[in-house]
């Protein structure tokens, strides 16, 4: 591309959409790390780039119009050609790593592709020629991904692996809107940097042309915006036409576009393209203060990683999807319920709005139906609201109406007092008109551009046009007589509340009142069940308390041991919730529930016989029948007297069934209850009903027995060892949650390591973790940084942590030591004086060593 082809026509209107005109991928030049060339299907060349002579040797010359076979060897030019038979329409390209083209030791990258009748050879000398594995590194940065629990927090481990990965200043997450422009959803950057998160850029920055080509060549590196290019020789073929370079890893980009780097303080930028149903979702853009290189095998990789992001976020975009509608089904259901009562819309409809509002997002709601209106939130009066209904007549019959620009199409609209800019209204009847109306009011949108689209043109470097935006202060677009659109999702959601009012809840069915009648007495069951067991677990609370009192000398003391009983509670419904499918010990169960109910340890509920394992079908059963016959023995039975005791007999039969005798000691005397609550239906009736076996129970003068029967296909055939138990009351000290302040420095050669130890420091209360795989790195740190804390890898490859250590020692910062080896003393000998936790540590063990070392 030549300077005249910059020039703009002097009548032209000029902004930044000129760019849309520039034909990247004809500029003719490549960039110095990489050479070109060209051949025609048999391998007769047809272009260079100049620096072949440079690079391989070879007099540019000498090469145009010669064979393929003059210039590399011959088996250099047979494996050319047999990786070119891995070409086609949805793989256009084809790479090969490490080659010695020159078959003197001197090794390249090579990428390989087809374009208009021609095949591209492109040369990257290798820069490191130690054994890699890049590939591995991507595994467990797609699991961080993986692991996000949403989109947004897919993207931030994103940025933050991306980064890993190229060594970037700062990786940022770029999605685009319908309309082109984009906006950083998530960023990752140097702690220095000015943030660009949220800023919003117009469709102009990343032109059409630029944009189509992201999706046929999805990484892009510019390694030095101010470094030389290389043309293409010659700069056209027979025809005219310059050589496309579309598919070109080696591309040189336009003189605009570095401009425009050059204008953000940008020395180097990369970008990798995230496509969605083949169309272009976002863009992972990388910049570098200075000039940086990434070699071929490492963008290769950097490039899989998105693919294997791309395909979770996919995912993630999908259940979120799956959740949202599962949301709005169940508050349209909540509505259905509500509304199908039979009560009017009118005098019901303070008690559904707040429904209607959890479907639709709103700033006010009204209904209008038999000539009588009722609003709530931002709404017309009721005389502009009638007035409202008759434009909406005019609408389609039977149809959603929808405008987020009411003054556009309705202007009355302005005349009145209300601020409303946008409806949405759903018909609920066909005749009369009766609507439910959704209200939005104007908003100014102040959106954080960087910069003003709308800049005039200066007369730049590269000619009279449009010179890329300067500064990036945030500019405000605002858009007024309008409001927030109402999505897709709103059309749907009004759609199915139109058919729901006007098909099912208005046209009530003797069948439908019957189902509610049911649903009504499933949730009058439901709640009487909650209500005992809140009353069991407020008297076990009360119980505790005064329990507790007993004994105890002072205040300290009194909490201590009410805290312990109430942690053992906790640690019992835990052990009631178990769901992992896997045989579980009964002994274990009965222990932990007569732990949450025992004052002073578990001596007085024993435990005799056999040890049997319960199958996972029977374990919550058995867990609720003991947890009813412990509360009923703490509220009634012997365990309410110090003297009383629980004695449980554990029998496997020859048969594998297994009994279960249950007897009260030592107790007050029991009397049968008049009548049966709750948690004695549980007692009698669940096993039997759910597991078909036996339960008998006797309220004797002595105490409470019962006998209960367990059939054989629910005991499994693995044995627990008896052994003896122990209780302690004595809790752990909690480590507090927060840690630390401030700014830390983790010092570690793994990058993957790196990156789970600088969250387990960020959920300790760190500001900013600095990262460093060196010990020059870590010491630039702390020259710049004021470091608060650190944690040193000792084993950093071929060197050690110690010199880290020292400064850190020198300094009074205090820091931790991560070490792999067995004897960490003698590893560790020559360090100032710290803690040490071993590797691969827990995020448990690593918070103690950080306790430990800041106290």
């Amino acid at each position: 591309m030549t300077d005249e082809s910059l020039q703009l026509d002097p009548n032209e209107t000029v902004d930044l959409t000129n760019c849309d005109r520039e034909p990247i991928q004809f500029l003719g030049n490549v960039q110095s790390y990489g050479c070109l060339i060209a051949t025609s299907s048999d391998f007769m060349v047809k272009h260079v780039s100049a620096n072949v002579q440079e690079l391989l040797n070879i007099d540019p010359d000498a090469a145009i119009g010669g064979r393929l076979n003059d210039l590399l060897s011959q088996r250099m030019v047979h494996d050319l050609r047999t990786k070119l038979q891995m070409l086609n329409a949805t793989m256009p390209t084809a790479r090969v790593f490490g080659y010695d083209v020159l078959e003197n030791g001197t090794y390249f990258d090579i990428s390989i592709s087809a374009v208009d009748q021609s095949y591209v050879f492109e040369f990257e000398p290798k820069i490191a020629l130690e054994t890699r594995d890049e590939m591995s590194l991507v595994q467990p940065l797609v699991a961080r991904v993986t692991r996000a629990p949403d989109v947004m927090k897919a993207c931030e481990q994103a940025a933050v692996a991306v980064q890993a990965l190229s060594g970037f200043d700062r990786v940022m997450v770029y999605k685009f809107d319908d309309d082109g422009a984009g906006e950083v959803i998530a960023e990752k950057r140097r702690a220095h940097m000015k943030p660009f998160l949220g800023l919003r850029y117009p469709a102009s920055d990343i032109p059409k042309q630029a944009r189509a080509l992201y999706l046929r060549s999805p990484l892009r590196l510019i390694s030095d915006v101010d470094g030389a290019v290389s043309p293409i020789l010659p700069a056209t073929n027979v025809h005219g036409k310059p050589l496309d370079l579309s598919l070109c890893v080696t591309r040189a980009v336009s003189p605009i576009h570095l401009e425009y780097l050059r204008n953000m303080g940008v020395g180097a930028s990369m970008s990798i393209s995230i496509i969605k149903d083949g169309k272009l979702w976002g863009l992972f853009a990388c910049h570098h203060e200075a000039a940086r290189y990434v070699d071929f095998e490492r963008r290769t990789a950097i490039e899989l990683f998105t693919q294997f992001f791309t395909y979770e976020l996919i995912q993630k975009m999908e259940l979120e999807t799956r959740l949202k509608t599962q949301e709005t089904r169940q508050m349209h259901d909540n509505l259905m319920v509500q509304i199908s009562g039979g009560a009017d819309l009118i005098e019901g409809f303070d008690s559904i709005v707040g429904e209607l509002s959890g479907l639709i997002a709103n700033d006010g709601v009204a209904v209008y139906t038999d000539g009588r209106f009722a609003s709530h939130g931002d709404t017309p009066d009721e005389a502009s609201f009638r007035k409202l209904v008759r434009f909406l007549n005019t609408a389609p019959s039977g149809q959603v109406f929808s405008t987020h620009a009411l003054p556009a199409v309705y202007p009355a609209i302005e005349d009145q007092d209300a601020d409303v800019a946008g409806v949405l209204a759903v018909p609920i009847s066909r005749t009369p008109r009766d609507y439910i109306v959704f209200l939005r009011r104007e908003i100014v949108k102040s959106v954080k551009w960087a910069g003003d689209p709308n800049k005039p043109v200066t007369v730049g470097p590269n000619g009279t046009r449009l010179t890329p935006r300067k500064s990036f202060d945030t500019w405000s677009e605002m858009v007024r007589n309008t409001s927030a659109r109402w999505s897709e999702g709103d059309q749907m959601v009004a759609e199915g509340l139109r058919i729901s009012l006007t098909e099912i809840v208005l046209k009530l069915t003797d069948e439908a009142n019957e189902t509610r009648r049911k649903a009504a007495d499933k949730q009058e069951l439901l709640v009487a069940e909650l209500n005992h067991r809140v009353r069991n677990i407020l008297n076990l609370i009360q119980g505790l308390v005064a329990q507790s009192r007993s004994g105890a000398s002072d205040v300290a003391t009194y909490t201590k041991v009410l805290d312990g009983r109430v942690h053992a509670l906790a640690r019992a419904h835990d052990q009631l919730t178990n769901q992992e499918w896997s045989p579980s010990s009964l002994r274990q169960l009965i222990n932990v529930e007569g732990q949450a109910f025992l004052l002073s340890g578990n001596d007085r509920v024993k435990i005799t016989g056999d040890a049997p394992m319960l199958m996972p079908e029977a374990f919550s059963t058995l867990a609720l029948v003991i947890h009813e016959m412990m509360t009923n023995s703490a509220k009634y039975g012997a365990l309410t007297d110090r003297s009383g005791a629980v004695s449980i007999d554990l029998k496997v039969q020859a048969d594998g069934a297994l009994i279960i005798q249950w007897r009260d000691v030592g107790g007050p005397p029991v009397q049968a209850p008049l009548r049966r609550g709750f948690g004695s239906t549980i007692i009698e009736k669940t096993i039997p009903y759910e597991l078909k076996g036996k339960v008998e129970t006797r309220f004797l003068l002595t105490g409470f027995e019962a006998d209960l029967t367990i059939p054989s296909r629910f005991i499994s055939n693995e044995k627990e060892p008896v052994l003896p138990t122990t209780q302690s009351n004595d809790a752990k000290p909690m480590t507090p949650d927060v840690l630390l302040s401030g700014e830390v420095l983790v010092v570690e050669d793994n990058m993957v390591i790196a990156l789970d130890a600088s969250d387990i420091i960020s959920d300790c209360g760190a500001d900013h973790v600095h990262m460093a795989g060196s010990v020059d790195d870590a010491v630039a740190i702390l020259e710049k940084a004021d470091v608060s804390f650190a944690l040193l890898d000792v084993n950093l490859g071929d060197q050690t942590s110690l010199p880290v250590a020292v400064v850190l020692a020198e300094r009074g910062i205090p820091f931790v030591l991560a070490t792999g080896y067995g004897d960490a003393q003698s590893i560790t000998a020559n360090y100032p004086p710290t803690h040490v936790v071993k590797k691969p540590f827990t995020a448990e063990k690593l918070r103690d060593a950080v306790f430990r070392a800041m106290n």
